[in-house]
Formats: C-alpha cells, sequence, structure tokens
C-alpha cells in the first residue's frame, strides 16, 4: 500500500499542512523539520518530485485577499503590498471577497493550491475568529482587522484612538447629538465603534449607535431614515470611506447642508472628500505603510519562522474641514 503524506504526519504527530511546510522548506522549526523527517524515514514516503518542483516554482508568490476593491483604502494597500512584492523579485496573486466568508474559505484554499508562499489577508469578523496557524502551510499576515490573540502577525490601525478623536473633535466644535454608522463585518468597525462610545461616555452624552453593511447603498438607505426621525442626529461619524460617500448622498439628497443640516465626519483621506463641498472631515489612515508594514512582517515570518506574533499599531491623522465647521 502507497504510503501518503497523512501516514506521515500521524507518525510525527502533526498536520498534514506541517508536513508539507516541512518538505517544502516551508515555515517550520529546526526541531519540528527534523521530527517530520524522521517520519518520512520511519514510513517510506516518497514526496511526488512534480509536485515538489510545482511548489519551488509558486515559491515567488504572494497572495493578497482583500475585503473590498472598490474601497479606496484596500486600492491603495493593494498597491504599497504589490510594490513591496515587486521589489522582492515576487509574483502577486490579488483576490476580492466583497466581505463574505465562503468566497474567503474559498481563496483561502485556492492559496493553498497554488502554494503561495505566504498571504497578505484582511478577513471579515467571522473568518477571522476561526483562523489558526497550523491550518495552513503559508504563513499569514493580517491587515486592517485582528485575529484571536496570538495568532497570526498583523497590521492595523488604533482603531479606538480614531473612533474617540472624531467624538473629541465635534464635542469640540459645538456638537452634542451625536451618531456613530458603524460597518456590521468587521473587527475594525467594532474597535471604531467602541472608541466613539468610549468618548461620547466620557463627554457625558449618549451613545447611538446604528450598524450597517460597510457599502455606499445601504449606508445612504440608513442614513436617509436617520435624518428623516424626530430628534435626528446633528452629526454623523461613519465607519469607512463607502459608508461616508453614502452619507454624503443622503444629506445631499434631503436638501441638508453640511455642517448647518448634518455635520460629517468619517475615514479614508481620499481626494474626494476635499472635492465635496465643503469638504470632509476624516482620519487619514497611513495606507502606504500599512502595506509595506504588512509585508515587512511576513518576509520577517519567513526568514523567522518560530519568532512571538508580532501587531503593529499605527496612528490616524484627523484632517478638519468645513463638514464639522463649529456651529
Amino acid at each position: 500500500m502507497a504510503v501518503g503524506i497523512r501516514d506521515v504526519a500521524r507518525a510525527a504527530g502533526v498536520s498534514t499542512a506541517t508536513v508539507s511546510r516541512a518538505l517544502g522548506k516551508g515555515p517550520v522549526s529546526e526541531a519540528l523539520r527534523e521530527q517530520v523527517e524522521a517520519a518520512v524515514r520511519a514510513t517510506g514516503y516518497r514526496p511526488n518530485l512534480s509536485a515538489r518542483r510545482l511548489r519551488s516554482q509558486a515559491a515567488q508568490t504572494i497572495g493578497l485577499i482583500v475585503a473590498d476593491i472598490r474601497n479606496p483604502f484596500f486600492t491603495a494597500v493593494s498597491r504599497a503590498v504589490e510594490d513591496a512584492a515587486y521589489q522582492a523579485g515576487m509574483r502577486l496573486i490579488l483576490c476580492n471577497t466583497g466581505e463574505d466568508a465562503e468566497r474567503e474559505a474559498l481563496y483561502l484554499r485556492l492559496m493553498q493550491e497554488e502554494r503561495v508562499t505566504g498571504v497578505v489577508f484582511a478577513p471579515t469578523r467571522r473568518t477571522a475568529e476561526r483562523l489558526r496557524p497550523e491550518d495552513f502551510a503559508f504563513p499569514l499576515v493580517l491587515i486592517d482587522r485582528t485575529g484571536p490573540p496570538g495568532g497570526h502577525d498583523g497590521v492595523v490601525l488604533d482603531n479606538l484612538a480614531a473612533g474617540a478623536a472624531l467624538v473629541d473633535h465635534l464635542v469640540e466644535q459645538g456638537f452634542s447629538r451625536i451618531g456613530g454608522l458603524f460597518g456590521s463585518t468587521s473587527s475594525t468597525a467594532e474597535e471604531r465603534r467602541d472608541g466613539y462610545g468610549a468618548a461620547m461616555r466620557r463627554h457625558g452624552l449618549e451613545p447611538r449607535i446604528r450598524t450597517v453593511l460597510p457599502d455606499a447603498e445601504p449606508a445612504e438607505a440608513e442614513v436617509a431614515r436617520w435624518l428623516a426621525e424626530p430628534g435626528r442626529p446633528e452629526a454623523l461619524i461613519l465607519s469607512n470611506g463607502l459608508i461616508l460617500m453614502g452619507a454624503v448622498r443622503a444629506a445631499r439628497a434631503a436638501g441638508l447642508d453640511l455642517p448647518g443640516g448634518v455635520a460629517l465626519a468619517g475615514f479614508d483621506n481620499e481626494p474626494w472628500t476635499d472635492l465635496v463641498a465643503p469638504g470632509l472631515t476624516v482620519i487619514e489612515q497611513p495606507v502606504a505603510e500599512i502595506g509595506a508594514q504588512a509585508m515587512g512582517l511576513l518576509f520577517d515570518r519567513l526568514k523567522t519562522p518560530g519568532q512571538p506574533v508580532r501587531k503593529v499599531v499605527l496612528s490616524g491623522r484627523l484632517i478638519a474641514r468645513g463638514s464639522t465647521a463649529r456651529r
């Protein structure tokens, strides 16, 4: 009976993914590699040499899985990741999930099949909670979203501080009925919501929180409903650039000027945010640094697989414009 990789994994007491990494010179410790090689000798397993050649050919490929390529934030981060991969002489496979956990699973399987060197990934909250390093034959670096503590390297914005900074700014400008509209699929939106809520309570104000799918169309519909209600907010904080765009459309459709009718503040300093009169107040994210740091973590992980998991937290910059001018 032919001996397969599962037999080797059983003999070594490790997962098949670990066996694949060890035999493919992937990121495992020397002790674990020796353990797997001993199991290979004991079982008489003979690796498929053609498959090994395929692995070698694909060894210079990086996978990038983003949540929504239409979101300018992910477009900019993708450019930074691609630049770093190009400088390292690596190819890039780009996948867009549309915040869909099933598509995320599909693309992670694709990365396994393509035997990529590593993956930079912006997962939904649902997928992030299930990610385990031992399930993959390559290292994962998370961007924009977090996973379980100690699981994977990651690069994120200080979202708690950013959410609080927008509240502090609006309060300083004389606003008190401040609502927050946050995306419903990611840990990033949750953290921004938590920062908003903590800052509101610190100022003695009641948080007004709603959630929505993180896209312009559902955000526009939700903001339109909110602005039509009695006692509506006099200012809104929007948790990403697409939600901010939907809020602008809703305010315009309702005939409300900024900030007299409603004040708006959000995330991502895209060119259009400065063109919409009177200019939109935003938190600018260091998108190029996020991409570059993610690739740096990935390269470090490939060089030193056993090093402790690292999380890089970057600061945003508040850019105040006319949409939150003092009342």
